[in-house]
């Protein structure tokens, strides 16, 4: 039997778990609201952070926020709490993004959820060279299987699509130094370490070492600058890939796929594996729907991760609780 109302200790502690989640340029585009009496929590979208950029549509915002989501489910669910989530409650505020409802009643629980709660804040993403250790094709089957419980299709790149992929993010790596608007938006986003620290972004310590050789995508932070004393390094040169598709392209689409993407990562690092996001090509339209698996041709791809056994990246900063947390009665 629960008690009427949360602490709200415990209430910003599930929330600075949700907030350790993966988004674009770690900009961090949400904001969470607490309900007391109906011990309900909101999540919506920071429209101040969005990048109109490399990101016009907002589809990676809405990728970043449900992966914060599904960590607000993991913290639930790892202190008892079943959870219910309705995606997009009110067509008239399409910034309300969700609202997760705890210990509503006859809700089923997802008896796998708390076993992720240690890796939320041991997962970061890696910059790194990873090695070329074949990942086992339990693990594989057992990340799909995450992908799918979440609503999304986690499909592993065959050696022809993977060139074909790598490709196009190579291609979009190049239109994006091209383009002055895409770089400044991008160095906005990126920290200077040893100028003080920041509440978010990238900084230059969480860049990784400058592509010397191999095939594996490595977003360049650094863009057309230089960081003093940055390291090279080959990467592999048969990275391991996938995608992560979902039926449909629309908002709720989006924020179904950041809780799976989000499910998924959790699992690899669970499973002992490092990982980065290769989302480059998805941000231009016209090389977008050319990731798409050349068999099936079905599916809107939404992500495509980069996994493998290697260093795990640095842990890169958040905004505090207080600044995208308010609790009403």
């Amino acid at each position: 039997m629960f008690t009427q109302f949360l602490d709200d200790t415990l209430v910003r502690a599930l929330v600075s778990e949700a907030v350790s989640a993966p988004s674009m340029h770690n900009a961090q585009p949400w904001r969470f609201g607490y309900v007391r009496h109906s011990r309900t929590f909101t999540l919506s979208a920071d429209l101040e952070r969005t990048m109109p950029q490399a990101d016009p549509t907002t589809r990676a915002l809405h990728l970043g926020c449900g992966a914060a989501l599904l960590n607000l489910r993991v913290a639930a669910a790892h202190v008892g709490h079943r959870t219910s989530t309705t995606l997009l409650p009110d067509p008239r505020r399409p910034e309300l993004l969700a609202t997760v409802r705890l210990d509503a009643p006859h809700e089923p629980a997802d008896e796998s959820l708390p076993g992720l709660h240690p890796a939320i804040r041991a997962r970061h993403s890696s910059r790194y060279p990873l090695s070329e250790r074949p990942i086992p094709e339990s693990t594989r089957a057992a990340l799909v299987e995450a992908a799918a419980r979440e609503g999304a299709e986690l499909a592993f790149l065959t050696a022809v699509h993977r060139a074909n992929v790598l490709d196009l993010i190579e291609h979009a790596e190049g239109y994006n130094r091209m383009d002055d608007a895409r770089d400044a938006e991008q160095r906005h986003w990126t920290r200077d370490s040893a100028a003080g620290t920041s509440d978010d972004g990238v900084p230059d310590y969480a860049f990784g070492p400058r592509k010397r050789g191999g095939a594996a995508p490595a977003r360049d932070f650094a863009g057309r600058g230089t960081v003093p004393g940055r390291a090279r390094a080959d990467f592999e040169a048969h990275p391991q890939m996938a995608s992560l598709s979902t039926s449909g392209d629309g908002p709720a689409d989006w924020l179904r796929a950041g809780q799976a993407l989000e499910r998924v990562l959790l699992l690899a690092t669970q499973e002992g594996l490092a990982g980065s996001l290769a989302a480059q090509a998805l941000e231009w339209p016209e090389l977008r729907w050319i990731l798409r698996d050349p068999v099936s041709g079905t599916g809107h791809v939404q992500m495509i991760l980069r996994l493998g056994y290697g260093p795990a990246g640095p842990r890169t900063p958040r905004r505090p609780v207080d600044e995208v947390l308010t609790i009403t009665p």
